[in-house]
């Protein structure tokens, strides 16, 4: 199991909107991250910063994570929720949320 931490900015006129397309994510949307291995996954905010977590238990990330790329009702998420967000400055080439590294964790 591969634990991921990540963030990303968002804009403070669309938190509201955030929150609300996430009280009611799309069950397309659900079942694609559920058959692609993705497990715990939360998102938390904190002023204009969402962190998320996310728990990975299958035995290749980079192609479950092209094939949610691929995914037309995570596409059409995706379309929905970018506009809310801001990506970090700092971010690696090609990311749009910046991920994280793990220094601690405790079972």
């Amino acid at each position: 199991m591969k634990r991921l931490g990540m963030m990303i900015g968002i804009k403070e006129n669309k938190i509201e909107e955030y929150k609300k397309l996430h009280a009611e994510v799309w069950p397309p949307v659900l079942e694609n991250l559920t058959e692609l291995n993705c497990r715990n996954y939360s998102i938390f905010l904190r002023g204009n910063l969402l962190f998320s977590y996310m728990e990975y238990h299958g035995d290749d990330y980079e192609r479950d994570m092209r094939f949610m790329s691929e995914n037309k009702a995570v596409r059409e998420w995706w379309a929905v929720c970018g506009p809310c967000q801001e990506p970090m400055p700092n971010r690696n080439k090609g990311d749009w949320w910046s991920p994280m590294e793990e220094v601690f964790h405790h079972d």
